[in-house]
């Protein structure tokens, strides 16, 4: 997958989104992996980690002794990471261009990464985007060591998103997104399937949690899908999914919806899960 087939891209616009979106779920993030007991010392790969936002916030968690394995298909995402790494001396973070949604890119990662020593995952919103997300978890169950977790942030119900009182070119927009997704054989309510999937592969797990807002303008919480209202607008008039004409009425519509203070912004539904690599029970003779 080219850079250019990114939902989104790559370009210095949806790196800055990116950005904003990390700072309003970081307070959640770092819950979470502290939660799944992630710390000082530890090894995390950062699967699909574009320009590497949260891969500095477990640098700096894992400290000098532990890792961070960055990987990304996207060379501008890298490419951004290393210049960042190299400003800061970030010397435990180790990028890795790979393309998960490829079966050999991503045995070829997992036996790489194997080698080192026991590691966890961290991933948001990569398995909505590939093709067999159950077979990117079976391959990182069977690499994980026992004892080893992986944190999982992915939607379970995208079309959750829409305003109160409603707005029907918002709602129009969220189902372009999801067809869009589903175009490329990824599935935005991915999140449903997960916790089966996990138990199934022979984890266990240790946490769920629904996170989803209700929130006014007002809120920086709004910003967050309000920046992605802008640029996925216009990433699919990009790719001819939607008019330039329609997308003006769309953000039109979206700016009056903020300007109203009785208005209110229910966000995309994301299922935080928190799944723990049995410990093999010993056999007595």
């Amino acid at each position: 997958m080219s850079d250019r087939q990114y939902v989104l891209g790559t370009d210095d616009v949806e790196i800055e989104r990116l950005g904003l979106q990390h700072r309003v779920w970081q307070p959640y993030v770092l819950d979470a992996w502290r939660r799944a007991g992630i710390a000082e010392g530890h090894c995390v790969v950062d699967l699909g980690c574009g320009p590497g936002y949260a891969s500095f916030d477990l640098a700096s968690i894992v400290g000098p002794a532990g890792r961070v394995i960055a990987v990304d298909q996207s060379r501008r995402f890298l490419s951004h990471l290393q210049r960042r790494a190299d400003a800061e001396g970030r010397a435990n973070i180790e990028l890795v261009d790979a393309d998960i949604n490829d079966p050999a890119s991503r045995l070829a990662l997992l036996d790489q990464i194997g080698r080192q020593p026991p590691f966890s995952v961290w991933c948001r919103w990569v398995l909505a985007f590939v093709n067999e997300p159950r077979d990117v978890l079976a391959d990182l169950a069977h690499a994980m060591s026992a004892g080893s977790t992986i944190v999982l942030h992915e939607y379970y119900d995208y079309a959750a998103w829409q305003l109160i009182p409603r707005c029907g070119e918002l709602e129009e927009f969220v189902a372009m997104v999801m067809t869009s997704w589903r175009a490329t054989g990824g599935e935005p309510d991915v999140g449903l399937k997960i916790p089966g999937w996990l138990t199934e592969l022979g984890l266990e797990v240790t946490s769920t949690r629904s996170l989803v807002h209700v929130v006014p303008a007002t809120d920086p919480i709004w910003n967050w899908p309000a920046a992605f209202v802008r640029a996925g607008s216009q990433r699919l008039v990009a790719l001819g999914r939607l008019s330039v004409h329609r997308a003006e009425e769309i953000l039109r519509a979206f700016d009056a919806a903020a300007a109203n203070p009785g208005v209110r912004l229910i966000t995309p539904a994301v299922l935080e899960v928190i799944a723990r690599k049995k410990t093999p029970v010993p056999t007595t003779t």
